[in-house]
């Protein structure tokens, strides 16, 4: 399939061509940003994950899902990531997986979309709005033809379970009730 072939226009709409487009983990990211002591931004990322987007002949019956592995939460400070591992945040001995699923979807303007789907973490299961943005499809070095999906959402994480913290001297919190999470995918056309 080339690169011209991989996409389609539907009502001036550019998108990807009908099917399943598998998240290619080892060019995809998915990362969770808080406040430490208030003012310090803190970026982790999960190293394993696995997903799915499937475009379906009419946009609007068009999915995505995603497992995530707790434990794989990655902060570059391996006494921090053991602490995110534990009952205080994502619980990962009890609840190894991420989970999400959408359950609608809507196109705002050009290329940008509003998914809305259920975020499961530590067994509890909540609504989320993702501000989707298709990039486009690319062929890589390789041959692969590419879908390219940019994801971002703000998350309280309290509705989840994660309560821990811990109040500063000077005021505030240790670490933000709220997080940023930032995701970039590329996806592979599975025949």
């Amino acid at each position: 399939m080339s690169t011209d072939t991989a996409v389609r226009e539907i009502n001036g709409v550019e998108l990807p061509q009908t099917g399943d487009w598998v998240i290619d983990p080892a060019h995809s990211s998915i990362e969770a940003v808080a406040r430490h002591m208030v003012v310090t931004k803190v970026r982790g990322h999960f190293e394993e994950f696995s997903g799915t987007v499937h475009i379906d002949e009419d946009p609007s019956k068009s999915w995505a899902e995603a497992s995530i592995k707790a434990a794989s939460i990655n902060t570059n400070a391996p006494d921090r990531d053991a602490h995110l591992r534990s009952p205080d945040f994502l619980n990962a001995d009890e609840f190894p997986e991420l989970s999400f699923k959408s359950t609608r979807l809507s196109h705002r303007s050009g290329r940008r979309f509003e998914v809305v789907g259920d975020l499961t973490i530590r067994g509890a299961t909540h609504p989320v709005t993702l501000d989707v943005q298709f990039g486009g499809v690319v062929t890589d070095p390789f041959g692969q033809v590419k879908a390219l999906f940019s994801a971002s959402t703000k998350l309280e994480r309290e509705k989840w379970g994660v309560n821990w913290n811990q109040a500063l001297e000077a005021g505030g919190v240790l670490v933000s009730k709220t997080l940023d999470i930032e995701v970039e995918i590329q996806a592979t056309l599975q025949s």
